[in-house]
């Protein structure tokens, strides 16, 4: 029993398909969203309490919602930015969601992933916010500027479009540094560093990516994990680039089934979630090697990476998990969603013990 444990605290059925689950920031509530069979959008907020969770807000808006992110906005405003299946990407004030305080068209197709740096304290520099679509794009997005991204990475001309399932920002540990890394279904991971506009590095790990993140956002780039399809994840040393070799990486089987996604303890970066297409969680740990930096037979230094440990697993539910969020404020308090249409609350115990 020394162990952590997965404890499903709460569980509620919801009468539509949940694509994603965010804790808002400083705060007991939780907002999911999603779709209704007719082809429209939800976005509801949900308060813990005594328990069990209360609705205390509800919108339906004409597109479904695949994504969305806090981490461009401030603690103050907790804004919500969504990526919909009609590539819009819109910023909510949840206190009124009549209208978007942002919207812009920004993709042709479906936004399958967005996420969020400069805000909730997190990271130095600009608010932005990247999506990433199935036309192949990704596009980098200041809500202080209308209309038009900051940074478009896209294929050239007659290069094959490739859909764009997993999208990260990391390295923005000063006003001027950070990167932006995406991961597409032909298995390929991109490294963009924003300051040069430059692609940094690229590497191919076989699967579509369905999950990228970095251990935090706000630091010298440390660990990136990677998730695909096919039973699969990879973490990558991220502090020691190799001109030749990149990123030193491992890759671990999990899940039986598709792994869809990644997610680092905020308390704890080197304990992450990974959420599984057969409903079950697993909880790991990262430990590093006794060096972390070694020299080639040309005398390069070339990075080492450590070894990943499964804690616990358990089974939350006989449908893929889309989406898994900690509470950035109480650890071990999480949330989760899966296709079977339940959006449940879980505390994960003792993890101030591994």
């Amino acid at each position: 029993m020394d162990k952590p444990q997965i404890i499903a605290h709460i569980q509620k059925p919801l009468d539509y398909t949940l694509f994603d689950a965010k804790w808002i920031p400083c705060s007991a509530k939780f907002v999911v969203l999603g779709g209704f069979a007719r082809g429209t959008g939800a976005i509801q907020v949900y308060e813990v309490s005594h328990g069990d969770v209360s609705l205390v807000q509800k919108v339906e808006k004409s597109k479904t919602f695949k994504c969305s992110t806090f981490g461009a906005s401030t603690l103050q405003q907790r804004y919500l930015a969504t990526g919909d299946f009609d590539g819009k990407m819109q910023i909510w004030n949840l206190d009124s969601m009549e209208l978007p305080v942002y919207s812009v068209k920004g993709h042709k197709e479906i936004i399958n992933c967005i996420d969020g740096v400069g805000g909730l304290g997190i990271g130095e520099g600009a608010p932005e916010i990247v999506t990433g679509s199935r036309d192949g794009s990704v596009k980098v997005w200041d809500s202080r500027q209308k209309n038009d991204p900051v940074a478009t990475m896209e294929p050239g001309e007659g290069e094959t479009k490739r859909d764009c399932w997993s999208v990260a920002f990391g390295n923005a540990y000063n006003n001027q540094e950070r990167c932006v890394c995406a991961g597409y279904d032909n298995g390929d991971v991109k490294l963009f560093d924003l300051r040069t506009m430059t692609l940094r590095w690229e590497t191919n790990i076989k699967n579509g990516v369905c999950g990228l993140e970095f251990d935090r956002k706000d630091i010298n780039m440390n660990k990136l994990a990677a998730t695909t399809l096919e039973a699969k994840f990879h973490v990558f040393d991220m502090r020691t680039q190799h001109p030749k070799k990149g990123f030193t990486g491992l890759s671990e089987k999990a899940h039986k089934s598709t792994v869809w996604l990644a997610r680092h303890l905020p308390q704890n970066r080197d304990i992450f979630m990974t959420g599984g297409g057969n409903g079950s969680l697993n909880l790991w740990k990262y430990s590093y090697p006794d060096k972390r930096v070694v020299e080639d037979s040309d005398g390069v230094a070339t990075g080492v990476v450590g070894s990943v440990n499964l804690l616990q697993n358990v089974t939350m539910s006989t449908q893929p998990i889309s989406s898994f969020d900690w509470s950035p404020d109480k650890a071990g308090l999480c949330v989760c969603t899966s296709f079977d249409q339940n959006l449940r609350v879980l505390i994960v115990t003792k993890l101030n013990r591994v």
